[in-house]
C-alpha cells in the first residue's frame, strides 16, 4: 500500500464527510439533536469517570491488584462495547458508493476505509473509565510506562473489537437471526470462561496475563492482539469487497412473493385496509421488519430473564418496571417514528379526506393487536409465580391507554421520510422531540410506578393502572380525533419536510 496516497486520501474523506454532514438538509433540524447528543455523551463520560473511581476502590479491598481485576474482566467491557456499536458504527460497503464512481482501485478504497474503523474517536470512547482507574491503581507499581502500556493495550482490544463487530455487523445486514451467533459466542464465553468451573476461571486469567503483559511492557501479548487485527483486517476486506457492488447496485434475490388477501379485514373498511398496509409492512420493508423482529426479541429475552432467574425477585418495584417495559418496548421502537414510512407517499395519502384519520386508528388498532406477543411471552413469568395476572394486565392496558397516546403524539411533529429499504441506521435520522419521547415513554412510567407502590402496595398500583390505562384505551376516538386535528393544522409543514428528506 502506497502510505503517502491512503494518508492524502483519508484526510480528503473525513473532510468529504464533513462537509457532506454540514449541506444536509437535515442538519439545521437536527443541530439542537447534535448538541442533546454532546450532552447526552457527557452525561456517560461522567459517569464512566466516576465508575473508574469507584471500581478502583471497590478492587483495592480483594487480594488481588484492581487492574489484575479489570484486565480479567476485560471480555465483559469487549462484550458491552460490541453491542453498543450497533447504533455508532457502519460497514464500508455502505460509506463507500459514492468514491466508487471515481477511478480509484476498490482495494485502494476498501484499505482507506477500514484503517479509518480502526483509528475512529469512539475506540477512545472507554477512556473515561481506564484512565482515571489507572492512575489510581498503576502508576505506583509500575510508573506511568506502565500506565501508558495499559492504556496501549485496551486500546488495541477496542480496535480488535471493531473489526471482529464489523465481520458480524455485515452479516446481520445480510440477515437477522445472524444476531444470535455472537450472541451465543458471548454466552458461551461468560458460562465456560467464568461460570463453569469457579475455581479454574481460564478467561479470567488469560485477560489478566494479557493485560500485566501490556503493564510491561512484553512484545508478546502486543504482537498476539496486533496479528489478531491484522487477521480480522483481511477477513473484513474480503467480506467487504464482496459487499460493495451489492450495496451499490442493490441487488438483491428477486423471489415471488405471495400475498395474502387477509379479506377477514374487509368486513373494517378503510380501516381494515390500512390493518393490512401495516401488517405487510411489517413483513416485506427491511427497515419496519427489522424492528419488529428487534423489538420482539428483546421482550422475548426479558421474559426469559425475568421467568427462570432471580435478577429482579429481590425488587417489587423492579419487578413492575420490568413488566410495563416488556409489554411497551416494541411499541417504542416502531411508534416513535410514526408517519415517517408514509411520508414516501404522503401526497397520495392527503387526496382522500380523513384518511389519515383512518390511518391513525388503524395504527392503533394493529398495535394493540401486538399486544398479545408479549402476553402470550408473560404467561412464562406468571406461571413460575414470579407476577401477578393483575400485574400483567394492569401494564397491558397502562401501555395501551397511556404509553400509545403518548407515543402517537409524534404523528403531529414527525416529518423526516423513512427510507424502507435501507439500513436501519441510514434509514432515517432521529430528531430532538423523538429521542425525548422515546426516553419519556420508558422512563416516566418508572417514577410513576414508584410512587403508587411507595404510598400504597403493588397490588393497588396494579389496579390504578389498569384503570387509567382502560380509561385511556376507551376514549382512543377522542384522543386520535385530537391528533389528526393538529395534524391536519400543520400538514402543509409536514409535507415539505417528507418532500426534503425522502432523496435523503
Amino acid at each position: 500500500m502506497d502510505i503517502h496516497r491512503i494518508v492524502k486520501f483519508y484526510k480528503l474523506i473525513s473532510h468529504n464527510q464533513q462537509l457532506a454532514n454540514n449541506r444536509h438538509p437535515m442538519f439545521e433540524r437536527n443541530l439542537a439533536m447534535k448538541v442533546f447528543g454532546y450532552v447526552f455523551v457527557g452525561f456517560w463520560a461522567v459517569y464512566l469517570l466516576f465508575f473508574g473511581v469507584t471500581f478502583y476502590f471497590i478492587f483495592s479491598e480483594s487480594s488481588i491488584e484492581p487492574y489484575d481485576m479489570i484486565n480479567g474482566g476485560a471480555i465483559f467491557f469487549l462484550a458491552i462495547d460490541f453491542f453498543l456499536r450497533f447504533g455508532m458504527q457502519e460497514t464500508p460497503a455502505q460509506e463507500i458508493r459514492p468514491y466508487k464512481l471515481l477511478p480509484i482501485p476498490i482495494t485502494f478504497l476498501l484499505n482507506v476505509f477500514m484503517i479509518r474503523i480502526g483509528l475512529k474517536v469512539y475506540n477512545l470512547f472507554w477512556f473515561f473509565f481506564f484512565v482515571p482507574f489507572g492512575l489510581l491503581s498503576i502508576p505506583f507499581y509500575h510508573g506511568f510506562g506502565g500506565l501508558l502500556g495499559f492504556l496501549l493495550g485496551w486500546w488495541l482490544l477496542f480496535v480488535f473489537n471493531a473489526y471482529w463487530y464489523l465481520i458480524w455487523r455485515s452479516l446481520i445486514n445480510k440477515h437477522i437471526l445472524n444476531l444470535f451467533f455472537p450472541l451465543a459466542v458471548y454466552g458461551a464465553l461468560f458460562y465456560f470462561g467464568y461460570f463453569h468451573n469457579e475455581e479454574q476461571q481460564w478467561l479470567f486469567t488469560f485477560f489478566m496475563h494479557l493485560g500485566q503483559g501490556f503493564i510491561a511492557f512484553n512484545p508478546a501479548p502486543f504482537l498476539t492482539v496486533l496479528l489478531a487485527i491484522a487477521f480480522l483486517f483481511v477477513v473484513n476486506n474480503k467480506i467487504q469487497g464482496s459487499m460493495v457492488y451489492t450495496e451499490i447496485a442493490k441487488i438483491d434475490g428477486n423471489t415471488k412473493v405471495r400475498s395474502s388477501e387477509m379479506a377477514y379485514l374487509n368486513k373494517f373498511g378503510i380501516i381494515g385496509q390500512y390493518i393490512k398496509l401495516e401488517m405487510k409492512s411489517t413483513m416485506r420493508n427491511l427497515v419496519v421488519r427489522k424492528q419488529f423482529i428487534i423489538g420482539v426479541s428483546c421482550m422475548i429475552l426479558i421474559s426469559l430473564i425475568f421467568a427462570f432467574t432471580d435478577v429482579y425477585d429481590d425488587s417489587i418495584f423492579m419487578r413492575s418496571y420490568i413488566c410495563v417495559y416488556c409489554f411497551a418496548c416494541l411499541g417504542v421502537m416502531t411508534l416513535t417514528g410514526i408517519m415517517c414510512a408514509e411520508g414516501n407517499y404522503m401526497d397520495g395519502l392527503m387526496s382522500r379526506k380523513e384518511s389519515v384519520l383512518s390511518l391513525l386508528k388503524a395504527k392503533y388498532y394493529f398495535n394493540c393487536m401486538v399486544i398479545i406477543i408479549p402476553v402470550l411471552i408473560f404467561m412464562m413469568p406468571i406461571l413460575a409465580g414470579k407476577i401477578t395476572l393483575l400485574e400483567a394486565v394492569g401494564s397491558l392496558f397502562f401501555t395501551t391507554g397511556v404509553i400509545f397516546p403518548f407515543l402517537f403524539q409524534l404523528a403531529v411533529y414527525n416529518n423526516t421520510t423513512l427510507h424502507l429499504n435501507e439500513k436501519i441506521t441510514k434509514s432515517g435520522r432521529s430528531t430532538k422531540v423523538q429521542t425525548i419521547v422515546s426516553l419519556v415513554a420508558l422512563f416516566v412510567p418508572m417514577f410513576i410506578m414508584y410512587i403508587l407502590i411507595t404510598i400504597s402496595s403493588i397490588s393497588v398500583a396494579s389496579s390504578i393502572m389498569f384503570f387509567i390505562g382502560l380509561l385511556g384505551t376507551l376514549l382512543h376516538p377522542m384522543w386520535l380525533r385530537n391528533i389528526y386535528n393538529r395534524f391536519m393544522k400543520r400538514r402543509y409543514i409536514n409535507m415539505q419536510g417528507f418532500r426534503d428528506t425522502i432523496h435523503c
